[in-house]
């Protein structure tokens, strides 16, 4: 089936025999047993819930995985891939995260003896020239974050895999409607669910795809064992939200490409960052692995200043760190979604203090260039030309 059809075209409500067409909340906690001797199906939700079994089987089908598992938040999903490592293993992540994983790498996971560099991943030489025996895990974001850098999935597998470590792909900022990187060698696949697979800004989940089912036992031996599994109204309302994921997306990073457009021919933009954009192998790179863009960019000012009083003058646009919402967000990267980036590897960071990044909604896009044009002239004093708007209507 195409993704807009996975998308909905799944059972609902497994075995149930009044074949409801949306999946029920099983909201329990427990489950009345057979046998005084042995466990059912279904015994205590954190174990296995109905509601939580269909969500996981729909990402499972949509990422190509062997199994999915969702759990609390994006970052527990993160966590619980570290798991998998022990004392004096190391991580290879990319240099640009988000910043939440940045602080479990190298403040949490550091006190337990697990060590991580962070290194360019936009290309596999680097990543050839660093791997050692020591580094068990390899992890990056198809799209970085905040500066929307391409990582090549298929050429970090493969030296991954030559060096005997696992490859672990952030998707969150594409979906598996758009990317799915284990169709391109990713061992491990983690999305905050918050975000575009919930759509609406209601839920807060993450989601991992394992693409060995061996791997995948294991990991459901420890989100048991851990406890941090989804809630079932939870799971219920992230399935409701997963039905409209094609629709929203296909709207969102058109008109995600009109804004970008937009912002790179105004004169108070320094830089523009989206893969719809770039010329270079970049773009190649992205369109081999992925089928669209996706509805985050962000861009430049010069001035952290500027950029914030531009930020501050939106109307339309929230100001949150989170994004993939059916309403628009904007946020300085710099003082909020990345802030707890320890200070060492903030002063190595690729990315500016001045960084506006952007979530494009479902508003209409051209009231969304209204907003950001006029934003910029009441703080800059500098109107965008009539047919840098206009061309792209």
């Amino acid at each position: 089936m195409r993704p807009f059809t996975k998308l909905v075209a799944f059972d609902p409500a497994p075995g149930d025999p009044v074949r409801p067409v949306a999946t029920p909340i099983y909201q329990t906690a427990t489950f009345d047993q057979e046998s005084a001797s042995e466990f059912s199906r279904y015994d205590y939700s954190r174990s296995g819930n109905p509601t939580r079994d269909v969500l996981e089987s729909l990402v499972a089908s949509l990422e190509g995985a062997s199994r999915a598992l969702s759990y609390a938040s994006g970052l527990a999903a993160i966590t619980a891939v570290t798991r998998l490592l022990r004392p004096g293993d190391e991580i290879i992540a990319s240099d640009d995260l988000y910043g939440g994983s940045y602080r479990l790498f190298s403040r949490v996971l550091a006190d337990r003896g697990v060590t991580t560099r962070y290194i360019d991943l936009t290309s596999a030489s680097q990543l050839r020239a660093e791997v050692s025996s020591k580094t068990k895990l390899v992890y990056t974001e198809s799209l970085t974050n905040p500066m929307l850098r391409v990582c090549p999935v298929r050429d970090l597998a493969e030296v991954a895999h030559a060096a005997g470590a696992l490859l672990c792909v952030d998707s969150t900022s594409l979906s598996p409607y758009l990317h799915r990187p284990i169709e391109h060698g990713a061992d491990l696949v983690v999305h905050s669910a918050t975000k575009y697979l919930c759509g609406h800004s209601d839920v807060t989940a993450g989601v991992l795809a394992i693409a060995d089912a061996a791997l995948a036992d294991k990991l459901k031996f420890l989100q048991n064992a851990e406890g941090a599994a989804l809630g079932p109204f939870d799971a219920f309302l992230l399935l409701r939200g997963i039905k409209t994921l094609g629709v929203r997306i296909e709207h969102q990073q058109r008109s995600a490409a009109r804004i970008a457009r937009t912002l790179s021919r105004h004169p108070s933009i320094t830089a523009v960052h989206f893969p719809g954009l770039s010329t270079d192998d970049q773009r190649l790179i992205h369109e081999r692995q992925a089928s669209g863009p996706g509805a985050v960019l962000s861009f430049e000012t010069g001035s952290p200043e500027v950029s914030r009083w531009i930020v501050e003058s939106l109307k339309l646009f929230n100001i949150a760190v989170s994004f993939g919402g059916v309403n628009s967000s904007a946020s300085l990267p710099w003082c909020m979604s990345h802030s707890s980036i320890p200070e060492p590897v903030r002063a190595t960071k690729r990315f500016p203090p001045d960084l506006v990044r952007l979530s494009i909604g479902l508003e209409d896009p051209q009231d969304l260039i209204d907003d950001l044009t006029h934003a910029i002239a009441r703080v800059t004093g500098v109107h965008a030309e009539p047919k840098a708007i206009e061309s792209i209507a």
